[in-house]
């Protein structure tokens, strides 16, 4: 399965570089599998395609401020850097531009750090959640092509964001707002919830032409008991599970077994806590998920390759022609698609 079968032209001025100024003003390209059909809809049409039964499930996850200017000790270079996972309270996984040599210091708004090994930073003091929202800034995607500002922080995350750690935002569940989701809950829609930290591994990009040959890098999650709940009522009862977001498909997916295997009257504390290195391509079947909402992604990209395997590659590319077509906004602060 060759790599460049997933690659597509985007005009650049189609790449939103700004939120819109209602998070469910986005519009919203409909994917129906059956039918092969595809249509155009308002954001706001969201809950229009829900039926009794139902389950939504939402990744709670928040993003932290964890990107930070600061300069070289030696040089005052300047120095651009993300904190990609916290592994104490002083030492983190980083990406850092530019190459910065293991012993190298560095200065953040007076508090300083040191490259300890390959790509781990060392604080000299601890660096708590408190001081973090102080120093850091938003970690936008590079190609938004502006500096983030006070409004990231607040849009750059959902509404229904719950637990810190995430270096990148749950991209399709920005649309949402809270009374969308109370009209959603109103046609007696289950709403769960799980947790992904969005980390490097979502974004790694895939080097092999043969794409059986890359590996995702593993991502934490968490699965709770209710959802686990929800999730096995809902399809004894052949509702539907509406996945919001690839964070959320690979975590349900990665635990569809251990689901599957818990009849509901013997789950006494089936609460799923992983660590998933799943990589959905085309080719795999899903297990749990139905229906699927998500945001327009980068060609190339292991995201993308989970919408074809979902979708189809076919329907899912000429969707994406369709996109550009009619002009939709691109990537995090784009619009929205919505496979059922």
């Amino acid at each position: 399965m060759k790599l460049s079968g997933f690659d597509y032209y985007l005009p650049k001025e189609l790449i939103a570089q700004e939120p819109l100024a209602c998070r469910d003003a986005s519009r919203l390209l409909v994917v129906e599998r059956k039918t092969r059909t595809i249509s155009h809809r308002s954001f706001k049409d969201l809950a229009g395609y829900f039926k009794q039964l139902d389950l939504l499930v939402l990744n709670n996850t928040k993003v932290i401020p964890a990107r930070l200017l600061g300069v070289k000790k030696d040089t005052l270079g300047k120095v651009d850097l993300l904190l990609a996972q916290r592994l104490t309270d002083k030492r983190f996984k980083v990406l850092i531009k530019p190459h910065l040599k293991i012993g190298g210091e560095l200065i953040f708004n007076g508090l300083r750090a040191q490259l300890v090994e390959d790509k781990v930073l060392e604080f000299k003091n601890a660096l708590p959640d408190e001081v973090l929202k102080k120093i850091g800034l938003m970690p936008l995607p590079p190609y938004i092509k502006r500096q983030p500002g006070e409004r990231d922080s607040l849009r750059y995350q959902t509404v229904y964001a719950r637990n810190p750690g995430a270096i990148a935002a749950p991209t399709a569940g920005l649309h949402f707002t809270r009374e969308l989701i109370k009209e959603i809950e109103e046609k007696e829609v289950r709403i769960a919830h799980i947790t992904l930290h969005v980390g490097v591994g979502t974004f790694k990009p895939v080097r092999s032409e043969d794409i059986r040959n890359h590996i995702m890098e593993p991502e934490e999650f968490n699965i709770p008991q209710k959802t686990i709940r929800d999730i096995i009522t809902i399809k004894e009862k052949g509702g539907r599970v509406f996945a919001v977001g690839t964070t959320t498909t690979r975590a349900l997916e990665a635990s569809s077994e251990s689901i599957s295997n818990y009849p509901e009257s013997s789950i006494q504390n089936p609460a799923s806590n992983g660590c998933t290195d799943l990589f959905i391509y085309p080719g795999y079947k899903f297990k749990l998920v139905d229906c699927l909402l998500t945001n327009f992604h980068l060609p190339k990209t292991t995201l993308l390759m989970l919408v074809c395997a979902f979708t189809g590659r076919g329907l899912t590319m000429q969707a994406y022609q369709e996109a550009i077509e009619e002009k939709y906004r691109f990537y995090s602060y784009g619009d929205a698609m919505l496979i059922v």
